[in-house]
């Protein structure tokens, strides 16, 4: 698909500012448009915004508060550059392991580059779970909302599902290294409040190697297992509040946002796995883009849902279907 995105900006209506020397100053200004793809932890943000970018020229910015930090690419689960497929990515493991790295500076950062993507006339996919990174990118500044045109995709998995998944995750990660991962930059006297070392299978595993070479191998085991069962329970307590942030920015900052339930996907396996992700995932987000990218409408997105679906979402007592 070839299309130019100058070609698709809004134009908005004309501006008119006076100086005080009571001269009108008229200006059309077009707006950019941005695409977000949110969702708890472990719902396919990356690999749904990596199907998009295949289908649209588009780039990624990362918005999960630990992967843009450097290392632990096996804890922090960052995407492989098999799995990137040739897709550019922004803001992806280049902070320092040490730094304290805040929402502004996100925002500052994300706003750069932004603008670097718009200008090759390519569309920027925003994808993440700091939901906190991208209320501030979207919400404190002015120049942003008179810039952008913004569509909010939201992956959902209902939560029992969920989290069976991540723990399933949590054991593949520790047969492909996290603890050894973990280990390497392990300090006694580490701050855990502070830059890559907040990421959950870090703090977890402090006790473990505090007592490692003091104990036996059978309690070794054991300190070994309940450290990845605190790392299994916490994730699914960050999946929870990242739930309750979207529902948040929902509420309160009135953002309508396509949601896209890959429950299903999450139930089935290999082949129909990956059917599932196509029909239910895949290609009703690229209408949703497509749409979005040949709209001139002027809103934040262009879908809303009553509350009432998201509150049975969210609990996960009923199935709910696409509202797309």
């Amino acid at each position: 698909m070839k299309f130019s995105l100058s070609s698709l900006k809004q134009v908005q209506p004309i501006l008119s500012f006076k100086r005080k020397l009571g001269v009108d100053i008229q200006f059309l200004r077009p707006k950019d448009k941005v695409v977000f793809v949110m969702g708890a932890t472990g719902t396919g943000k990356s690999r749904l915004a990596i199907d998009l970018a295949t289908r649209f020229p588009a780039e990624i910015i990362n918005s999960d508060k630990i992967q843009v930090h450097k290392g632990l690419d096996v804890v922090t689960n960052k995407v492989t550059p098999q799995e990137c497929r040739g897709i550019p990515h922004h803001l992806l493991g280049i902070i320092d392991p040490n730094a304290n790295f805040t929402s502004t500076d996100f925002s500052c950062l994300a706003s750069q580059v932004i603008a670097s993507i718009t200008a090759k006339d390519r569309l920027p996919i925003v994808a993440g779970g700091a939901n906190s990174y991208i209320e501030s990118l979207v919400t404190r500044s002015a120049e942003f909302l008179l810039n952008y045109q913004c569509c909010f995709i939201w992956v959902d998995v209902s939560l029992p599902v969920l989290n069976s998944f991540v723990s399933k995750r949590v054991d593949k990660m520790v047969e492909t290294g996290l603890v050894d991962e973990v280990r390497e930059m392990f300090d006694p006297k580490a701050d855990y409040s502070v830059g890559i070392r907040r990421a959950i299978g870090v703090p977890e595993l402090h006790e473990y190697f505090v007592s490692e070479s003091l104990i036996d191998r059978g309690t070794q085991r054991k300190m070994l297992a309940l450290a990845v069962n605190n790392i299994k329970q916490n994730t699914e307590i960050l999946a929870c509040r990242q739930l309750q942030k979207i529902h948040r920015l929902y509420n309160k900052r009135n953002w309508c946002m396509h949601r896209i339930d890959a429950t299903e996907v999450f139930l089935r396996h290999g082949d129909e796995a990956e059917e599932a992700w196509e029909n239910l995932v895949a290609r009703p987000s690229t209408r949703i883009v497509n749409e979005f990218l040949l709209s001139e409408e002027d809103t934040l997105t262009s879908v809303a849902f009553p509350e009432s679906t998201l509150a049975a979402a969210y609990i996960g007592e009923s199935r709910v279907h696409n509202m797309i």
